[in-house]
């Protein structure tokens, strides 16, 4: 899987700057998504606006968001990856909700599907297929009681973005290469206050995807009482033994 950088990462290891990371630390599908010919543009559902990808309010994820089916036609490399894998949907029975996140996803340059679904205190946990990276194929969106998705592997803007570089701050100044490496793990969940829940997870730092770890960020993801997406904190910077 590339080393997708959080958006923390992007806000605090240039200089506190809104810089993506750069895509040499990052890996690349296996076939780059290609521009679908005009002459099918009418058979696939039309890219989302990329305003409205970046904050996701135009999505709403749900189990039936969950699509599993064959996609080894559209490993040829015969056919566009971004048609292929909305036609082989659709001819394979694809919900509308399903065809939209792939549609998300595919704009967002990381062509996958929603392949699972689950809850867990009441928080929806949508595994994520990425049929064409060259490494780790899985990912996880949290799904809040509204349907909106929360990357933990991608650059979600959070709240409290300056007290979040306040807390990374001492450690990326020991480390000033280091930068967080997906994919992220669960690392258990806490109550909060009026009801609310903190679900926790926690990602490598490196300063290289083959490089040793440096330590390891710990987010916490907040959802309110009714389960709905609050923001993200830094729970904790821990410097590797």
């Amino acid at each position: 899987m590339r080393p997708i950088a959080l958006a923390l990462l992007a806000l605090s290891l240039a200089a506190c700057s809104d810089a993506a990371p750069d895509a040499a630390d990052r890996d690349v599908p296996v076939a780059q998504p290609v521009a679908q010919p005009a002459s099918n543009a009418g058979a696939m559902p039309a890219p989302m606006a990329p305003e409205a990808i970046a904050d996701g309010d135009d999505l709403a994820v749900g189990p039936a968001s969950v699509w599993q089916g064959d996609l080894s036609p559209c490993r040829t490399g015969a056919t566009a990856v971004d048609a292929c894998l909305l036609s082989t949907m659709q001819a394979g029975g694809a919900s509308p909700e399903a065809l939209a996140a792939t549609t998300r996803l595919i704009a967002l340059g990381d062509p996958g599907h929603v392949s699972g679904w689950r809850s867990i205190d009441g928080v929806g946990n949508a595994q994520i297929t990425y049929p064409f990276r060259a490494n780790t194929n899985e990912g996880l969106w949290l799904v809040d009681a509204d349907g909106h998705a929360v990357d933990v592997d991608e650059a979600v803007p959070p709240a409290g973005e300056g007290r979040m570089r306040d807390a990374l701050k001492p450690f990326l100044d020991a480390h000033p290469d280091a930068m967080p490496f997906a994919p992220a793990t669960a690392a258990g969940s806490e109550a909060l206050a009026d009801g609310g829940l903190r679900l926790r997870f926690q990602v490598p730092m490196r300063s290289c995807h083959a490089c040793a770890d440096l330590g390891t960020l710990v987010l916490g993801y907040d959802f309110d009482a009714d389960r709905r997406y609050v923001g993200r904190n830094v729970v904790a910077v821990r410097a590797a033994d």
